[in-house]
């Protein structure tokens, strides 16, 4: 089957050719047909499988025809990240290329005036994360009275970021009267009930099994048995150093972690860089432009970029932690073995990634094999610490042996310590009164002393008041 058999317009054909694209992919023979007759569409397939295209080319091809208004997009894409935010807003311009339709790109990182500028002008397309659409529509920026496409890619994946209030709220905001395009690689339960309320009578194509993995995919498992973080660092960059890596996404579950590996791997001469949501948005995206173009090799990233990174040459994914939700690892390990292309991904796992691992193979139904480099003994650190990358291990370190004291040090440990403090000491000293209490022969000695030496100046006898007679006695 080709892209002509179905029923794309001479000018999408001409741009996929340009773009090098012969022959559509399962989902894209299954989706595009049905999307552009105008049905809904409930689009399940694994990660990497072209889902892009399934709702990029019939959005195309049925907005071909009539122009938008100023702030009022016929046709809105709402995607998790702004990664793939900007990587469907390409494939778009690339297919829409011998149109004349207009695009606007709506993610947060960047300022708000170039965009609002865009949306005056009209734009037929708005492809958005859904915290910046709606920080638009608040300030009155853009309207969705008049969308009539309305996409929403990685749906699973606004469910584990938290954005499916988000999504309620803007399908209450287009109008009833709309088709729409909803695609997701797997199908929780919280997804299945957005499907039921929003979209209808919709097709299902599935093309895999849900969090299935690509079998252009090689799976390993590296077991690092001791948990010390510079071990795992070195059990990673033992796993760098094999032939046939090319370049690799290497994910962590914290992006503290990532900036950790990132300067370690630095450190020891790999060309690194990390991605997190933490950086603004010029940040990542000039570090995707230089792992693109294999100005840096390897890429260490927080699930943010799990998904809509559509780079076809990595060569291997690394798993430095084994991701706590299954899913996530069929996501992550879906950036490489993409466009038909052979791949690796290399995971690390501790004695306490069993249950995680476990979930794993449970979800994609087989076991992960253990590579040859997980078969042989662990290596100990080399790294020096403290090291600028080891900041975050310092506490988790064993205690320093003590050293024998010396000097006056000595002489401190040798003398004889005190007491600990009663509850009474506390309260006296909160009253105001002595910090140490004495004991009643002690406290008694002066008062005795005092009363001796005076006995012995007046020689022995007792005269009361002595000469120190108050007046009011002599006036008696």
């Amino acid at each position: 089957m080709s892209f002509k058999d179905l029923g794309l317009s001479p000018a999408l054909l001409n741009a996929l050719d340009a773009a090098g694209y012969t022959e559509p992919t399962p989902i894209q023979a299954g989706a595009i047909p049905i999307a552009l007759s105008g049905r809904d569409v409930l689009g399940i397939a694994q990660t990497g499988t072209g889902k892009t295209a399934s709702f990029t080319l019939p959005l195309i091809e049925r907005l071909s025809k009539g122009r938008a208004k100023a702030r009022m997009p016929r046709s809105l894409i709402i995607t998790p990240t702004r990664e793939l935010a900007a990587q469907v807003a390409e494939n778009f311009e690339k297919y829409a290329v011998n149109t004349k339709l207009t695009m606007a790109l709506l993610i947060g990182g960047v300022a708000l005036g170039p965009q609002e500028q865009v949306l005056n002008r009209g734009a037929d397309v708005v492809v958005a994360t859904p915290g910046r659409l709606l920080d638009l529509f608040e300030r009155g920026k853009v309207l969705l009275a008049d969308v009539q496409i309305m996409v929403v890619d990685e749906a699973d994946r606004m469910l584990d970021m938290g954005f499916i209030p988000d999504i309620e709220r803007i399908f209450s905001l287009v109008p009833p009267k709309r088709q729409t395009l909803f695609f997701s690689a797997t199908m929780p339960k919280e997804i299945q009930r957005l499907v039921d309320r929003f979209l209808k009578d919709p097709e299902r194509v599935e093309v895999s099994r849900p969090a299935s993995t690509a079998t252009t995919v090689r799976q390993t498992l590296i077991r690092v048995k001791d948990r010390t973080p510079g071990a795992k660092r070195d059990a990673l960059r033992t796993a760098l150093d094999r032939d046939g890596v090319k370049n690799g996404i290497i994910f962590c579950n914290r992006k503290r972690d990532v900036d950790v590996v990132a300067r370690s791997l630095q450190k020891h001469g790999f060309s690194a860089a990390p991605i997190h949501g933490d950086l603004d948005q010029s940040t990542r995206t000039a570090t995707l432009d230089k792992f693109k173009s294999g100005e840096v090799r390897f890429l260490v990233a927080s699930d943010v970029a799990a998904r809509g990174l559509d780079i076809p040459a990595v060569s291997h994914v690394f798993n430095y932690d084994i991701p706590h939700h299954a899913d996530d690892y069929v996501h992550r390990i879906g950036r490489t073995g993409r466009a038909g292309l052979l791949g690796e991904a290399v995971s690390l796992a501790g004695p306490e990634d069993g249950k995680s691992l476990a979930a794993i193979e449970s979800l994609i139904g087989s076991k992960i094999e253990l590579s040859e480099a997980g078969k042989s003994k662990p290596a100990h650190s080399s790294e020096a610490k403290p090291a600028e990358a080891d900041r975050g291990e310092r506490n988790a370190a064993a205690p320093p042996e003590e050293k024998p004291a010396v000097g006056k040090a000595a002489d401190e440990a040798s003398r004889p310590q005190a007491a600990p403090k009663s509850e009474g000491d506390t309260q006296r000293r909160k009253r105001g009164g002595r910090g140490r209490k004495k004991p009643a022969e002690t406290q008694a000695a002066p008062v005795a002393e005092e009363k001796s030496s005076r006995d012995e100046r007046d020689g022995g006898k007792i005269l009361g008041f002595g000469k120190d007679v108050p007046a009011f006695f002599h006036n008696s």
